[in-house]
């Protein structure tokens, strides 16, 4: 049993994680800023033996207090969203780093034994690439004209194949969002193991499932499309669809967490966490479609693509497999169906067109 703080922990993936904290017997603390774009629907059902504080990250009075008597911390605190991180560059760097800062702060006067960070997969930018012979490529770029024009090339302009991306690929940070997880990231383990404590940073990838904010346009695309469905109109794709990405169930990402609050050898560590399969985007709207009764919507293919946005990026997860004994366990047709009987009792803001508009407006989508 242990005390444990999860900043942001009235969200999506932090009521998923403290459900399974008190499961196993911890004493859990949620503290959660409860924004309106997150939150403006209603939280997430948090377990009643977890307490609340709400307060701001940044603020270092109630992070001091937060902190209080913890064992560790689980910082899930953050903005997220790739587009809406390119616009709102002042909110996305002083919540996710300056708000890690403060937190850090903080555990310099009160150090406790473990902290993990939510990092992301989009610090890796695009995946890695492998070439005709076989060998990786970690700076792949894209085709920049004609019908394959989404697809990547090496530096002889020659197609790429994508393949499971590990820890040990290079960073290549190309939203503000990806550079505040990065920095998020690595504050995290320098700070870490400067005075004393165990750091460990979890590279999340598409994670989904039940509680996820319908109304955020800029949260999780599952959530999105089911957003726009449940409104009866197509989800909106992006490019051509064929990008691929890695879809895991939060169930799995809290067994994640919870896994890391304990393995020794996690310590000062980088983990991808995901389902370690990979689908296209175009894929998961159709299948999702279908799941929702509404194999009558197809989904709406714009042929744009955003500022910030990568064509491929799928998990590797055999670092998390070894050393932390992760093994992903629910199968996304599963998933897809648990996510389906929870949209049956939910009502849902479509803000995904006003979203894109936001974005062409400030010539972020081409």
């Amino acid at each position: 049993m242990a005390n444990i703080l999860i900043t942001g922990g009235a969200g999506f993936i932090g009521s998923h994680l403290a459900r399974a904290l008190v499961e196993r017997g911890d004493t859990v603390r949620l503290f959660d800023s409860l924004i309106p774009q997150v939150h403006g629907a209603g939280s997430p059902a948090l377990p009643p033996e977890a307490e609340l504080m709400i307060g701001d990250v940044r603020d270092p009075v109630h992070v001091g207090k937060a902190i209080q008597g913890m064992d560790a911390v689980i910082h899930l605190a953050a903005e997220v969203g790739v587009g809406q991180s390119m616009y709102a560059i002042d909110r996305y760097v002083a919540v996710n780093d300056l708000g890690t800062a403060v937190l850090f702060q903080a555990l310099i006067e009160n150090p406790v034994r473990r902290v993990i960070v939510a990092s992301s997969m989009s610090i890796y930018g695009e995946g890695l690439y492998r070439d005709a012979d076989g060998a990786p490529v970690e700076n792949a770029v894209r085709s920049t004209s004609g019908p394959g024009r989404w697809d990547l090339v090496d530096s002889a302009g020659l197609p790429l194949t994508a393949a499971p991306t590990p820890e040990w690929k290079r960073p290549n940070l190309a939203s503000v969002y990806a550079l505040t997880k990065y920095v998020q990231e690595c504050l995290t383990l320098n700070v870490c193991a400067a005075y004393g404590m165990e750091g460990v940073a979890l590279r999340l990838f598409n994670v989904y499932g039940p509680g996820q904010a319908l109304s955020n346009p800029y949260t999780g695309v599952l959530a999105i499309f089911a957003s726009r469905l449940l409104n009866g109109r197509p989800p909106l794709v992006f490019e051509d669809g064929h990008q691929r990405r890695d879809f895991v169930h939060v169930s799995d990402v809290a067994r994640a967490f919870v896994a890391a609050l304990d393995a020794p050898a996690a310590v000062g560590g980088v983990y991808n966490v995901g389902s370690g399969k990979d689908r296209s985007v175009l894929q998961v709207a159709q299948a999702l479609a279908v799941a929702m009764g509404r194999p009558d919507i197809d989904p709406q293919v714009t042929g744009q693509s955003r500022t910030g946005d990568i064509r491929h990026c799928f998990a590797d997860i055999a670092k998390a497999r070894a050393d932390l004994g992760y093994a992903p366990r629910v199968a996304f047709e599963a998933g897809v169906a648990e996510l389906v009987d929870w949209l049956a009792a939910q009502n849902a803001v479509d803000s995904a067109e006003e979203a894109r508009r936001e974005l062409e407006t400030r010539g972020l989508v081409a």
